[in-house]
C-alpha cells in the first residue's frame, strides 16, 4: 500500500507537476487509505510563514485563515511543529493551549484532534508541515505513523523541486552573502505577526561595531568574512528564533521562544557573547564587537511601533552603552532628547570658550599643607557656573568627551604655567580621563605636546581614572597607556574607588600611585563599621603596595578626625574648600603652606621619593 502511494506521487513529480498538484494528489491518496483523516500539507517560507498548498477535505475558508500565519510555539499544531522542528500531537484541540486562539476555526468543522509533522530538507531545515486532523480526540495509529513517513519523504522531494523552480523568488528573500533572510523577508515577517497579545513576541536588533575598522584595516574581503561569521553565530545562538540580515552591519532576531521572552536581556547577552568569540582568518585574529537594542510587543502596539522602539533602544545603546544591550522602556526617547540637548549645550560652550577648570585642593589632614588640586570641569552660563554632573550625559558621546578633555588639558596647562611663573605652583594637578580618551584619542602625544607647549613639566599632571574606565573594556589599552605614562614620570590616581567593580585584589596589578576613596565611604565612616573596615583594609594594602590614599568628600571635622585616627593622612572636600576658579585657587596657593617639590619617579617607574603625599 505504501509502495503504490509512493509510486503514484513520484510519477507526478517526474512528469514535472507543480507542488499544488502533487500535494493535492497526495492528500487524496492518503484519505482513501485513511477515511477518518482530513489531511493538509503546508509550506513554510523563508520568513517563517505557513502556506497551505493542499487540503482537499478542508473548506477554503479554513485554508485562507491559516495562510500567512507565522510559525510559533503556540500556533496550533502546524505552527508549533514547524517552530520546534518536531512532531506535535494535539490529542484534544479543545483543551490544548496551542489551539486556544483558533477554536473558532476548528469548532465549526468538528476538528477535535490534530497530528502535525515537520517536513525537513537534507540540511535539517523545516520547509513544510503535514497535518492529519481527526473528528474525535485521539492520537495517531501505527498505520498512520507508517503512512506519514512516506508522506514526509514525498513532500520533501516535491518541495525541493518547487524550491529549485522558484530560485529567483528565494533570492529576493535571502541575503546573498550570508544566506540569512534579508530585509524584505524581515519586513514581511513583521507584517504577518499577531500584535493582539502584549509580550507575545519581541525584536532584538544587533549592529556590528567594528566592521568599518576591519574593512579599512584588512580590506573588504576580511569585512565580508566578519559578516559571514557573525551571521552564522547569530543564527545559531538565536535558534529556535529566527535571525535576519538587514544589510551592512545590521542584523535582527525575531524573538518568540518562551525563554527569550521571559528574559530578553539574557537572550541578548547570549547573542553578544556568541558574536564576541575571536575569528581566526589566516594570520589575522579578529574579534567581532556588537551592540544590541530590543523591544517586546506592548499593549495596542503595531509591529512597526515595536521595530521603531527597538531602533530607539539600539541607538541609545550605541551612544551610551556600546558593546551591551539596552531594552526599550517608555521614556527612552525623552532621555535621548535630553542627552542630545546636553551635547549641543557642551558644543556651544566649547565654541564660545565657556568650559573651564575649577580646582579643589587636596590637603594633608595633619599639617594642613596643600598637596595639589583636582581639576573639575565646569560650564559658565549667563547666570551661574554649572557642574559637570548637569551635562554628564554629553560625555557619553566619544567626540564630545574628547573635545572636553582637550580643552581642559589646555586650560590646566595654561594655569600651571601661570602658577609656575608666580613661584606658587602646586606639586600636582589631577585631571580625569574617560574611556574614550584612552581608546579614541592620542593621549601619548596629546598630553606631552600640550604641556610642552606651555613649558610645564610632565610630573605636574596626575592622570585620574575610575575603576570603570580601567576595567570596563575588558582589554589592556588603558593599563598599557598608564604604564607608559608612569615610565615618563607622571603619576596615576584611581578615582572614586569602591563605586565600580574593582576588588582589592585588582590593586595588586593596577598601575596607580594614589587611591581616592569615594565620598560614599567617607559619609558612612562615623555610622557604619563596615565602611570603616573597608577603608582600613584599603589603607593597609595601599601601604604595602607603596600607594597613597586620599579620602574624598570630607565635609566635617569629625570625619577628618576619624580618618586621621585610622591612618588616612590625606583628604579632599568642602571642609577644606569647594572647587574654585583659577583666581581663587591662586589666592589659596599664595596663602598656603606648600611642601617642596621632590624628585619624581625614575624612568623605570621605581618608587623614589614622589613629590605628592610623602
Amino acid at each position: 500500500m505504501d509502495i503504490s502511494l509512493q509510486n503514484n506521487i513520484l510519477e507526478l513529480v517526474a512528469k514535472g507537476a507543480d507542488l499544488a498538484s502533487v500535494t493535492d494528489r497526495l492528500c487524496r491518496e492518503v484519505e482513501v487509505r485513511l477515511p477518518d483523516v482530513r489531511s493538509m500539507i503546508l509550506r513554510v517560507d523563508l520568513a517563517g510563514r505557513l502556506h497551505p498548498v493542499a487540503g482537499p477535505s478542508l473548506p477554503e475558508r479554513y485554508l485562507e485563515a491559516v495562510d500567512g500565519m507565522m510559525i510559533g510555539p503556540k500556533v496550533g499544531s502546524c505552527g508549533a511543529a514547524a517552530y520546534h522542528g518536531e512532531p506535535v500531537a494535539s490529542i484534544d484541540i479543545e483543551t490544548d493551549p496551542n489551539w486556544a486562539k483558533y477554536l473558532d476555526l476548528t469548532r465549526p468543522l468538528e476538528l477535535h484532534a490534530c497530528w502535525s509533522n515537520p517536513i525537513t530538507n537534507a540540511r535539517g531545515e523545516v520547509t513544510g508541515v503535514v497535518s492529519f486532523y481527526y473528528r474525535v480526540p485521539r492520537g495517531p495509529t501505527p498505520m498512520e505513523r507508517r503512512i506519514i513517513q512516506v508522506c514526509l519523504h514525498l513532500c520533501a522531494i516535491a518541495i525541493e523541486q518547487d524550491i529549485w523552480r522558484a530560485k529567483h523568488v528565494r533570492r529576493a528573500q535571502l541575503d546573498g552573502l550570508t544566506g540569512l533572510p534579508n530585509r524584505s523577508a524581515f519586513t514581511t515577517s513583521l507584517s504577518e505577526l499577531d500584535c493582539s497579545e502584549p509580550g507575545a513576541w519581541g525584536l532584538i536588533l544587533v549592529d556590528l561595531d567594528n566592521l568599518k575598522i576591519v574593512n579599512d584595516t584588512f580590506g573588504h574581503a576580511a569585512g565580508d568574512a566578519l559578516i559571514i561569521h557573525a551571521a552564522r553565530r547569530l543564527s545559531e545562538a538565536a535558534a529556535p528564533d529566527r535571525a535576519y540580515r538587514l544589510g551592512g552591519d545590521e542584523f535582527a532576531v525575531l524573538v518568540q521562544s518562551p525563554a527569550a521572552l521571559a528574559d530578553p536581556a539574557e537572550a541578548a547577552r547570549m547573542l553578544l557573547d556568541a558574536l564576541a568569540q575571536p575569528i581566526e582568518d589566516g594570520e589575522r585574529n579578529v574579534v567581532p564587537r556588537a551592540t544590541a537594542g530590543g523591544a517586546l510587543i506592548g499593549e495596542s502596539e503595531t509591529a512597526e511601533q515595536v521595530r521603531l522602539n527597538a531602533d530607539l533602544a539600539l541607538y541609545h545603546a550605541k551612544e551610551t552603552a556600546r558593546g551591551s544591550f539596552v531594552r526599550y522602556v517608555p521614556g527612552i526617547a525623552t532621555r535621548m532628547a535630553r542627552r542630545l540637548d546636553a551635547i549641543h549645550a557642551v558644543e556651544r560652550a566649547l565654541a564660545e570658550n565657556r568650559l573651564l577648570p575649577y580646582y579643589q585642593p587636596l590637603f594633608d589632614l595633619k599639617t594642613g599643607e596643600i598637596l595639589g588640586f583636582e581639576a573639575l570641569c565646569r560650564m559658565r552660563t549667563e547666570d551661574r557656573i554649572v557642574s559637570a554632573a548637569e551635562f554628564f550625559e554629553a560625555t557619553t558621546d566619544g567626540k564630545v568627551a574628547g573635545a572636553i578633555t582637550a580643552r581642559m588639558l589646555e586650560r590646566v596647562a595654561a594655569d600651571l604655567r601661570h602658577w609656575c611663573d608666580l613661584g606658587i605652583a602646586p606639586p600636582h594637578v589631577g585631571m580625569n580621563f574617560s574611556s574614550s580618551d584612552f581608546h579614541g584619542a592620542r593621549l601619548r602625544e596629546m598630553i606631552p605636546e600640550t604641556l610642552a607647549r606651555y613649558g610645564v613639566p610632565l610630573h605636574h599632571l596626575v592622570l585620574e581614572i575610575t575603576e570603570t574606565v580601567y576595567l570596563g573594556q575588558g582589554d589592556t589599552v588603558v593599563a598599557d597607556t598608564l604604564r607608559w605614562f608612569r615610565a615618563q614620570g607622571l603619576l596615576v590616581a584611581l578615582d572614586d574607588f569602591g563605586t565600580g567593580y574593582a576588588s582589592l585584589t585588582h590593586l595588586l596589578t593596577m598601575p596607580v600611585d594614589f587611591i581616592k576613596i569615594d565620598k560614599s565611604f567617607t559619609d558612612q565612616l562615623l555610622q557604619n563599621s563596615a565602611s570603616r573596615a573597608i577603608v582600613e583594609g584599603v589603607l593597609h594594602i595601599a601601604q604595602e603596595l607603596d600607594m597613597r590614599v586620599i579620602a574624598e568628600g570630607v565635609e566635617t571635622e569629625l570625619q577628618a578626625e576619624r580618618l586621621r585616627s585610622i591612618g588616612c593622612a590625606y583628604g579632599q572636600g568642602h571642609l577644606f574648600s569647594p572647587a574654585v576658579g583659577m583666581e581663587r585657587a591662586t589666592e589659596i596657593l599664595r596663602a598656603a603652606k606648600i611642601p617642596p617639590l621632590s624628585p619624581t619617579r625614575g624612568a623605570a617607574g621605581t618608587a623614589s621619593d614622589t613629590a605628592l603625599l610623602h
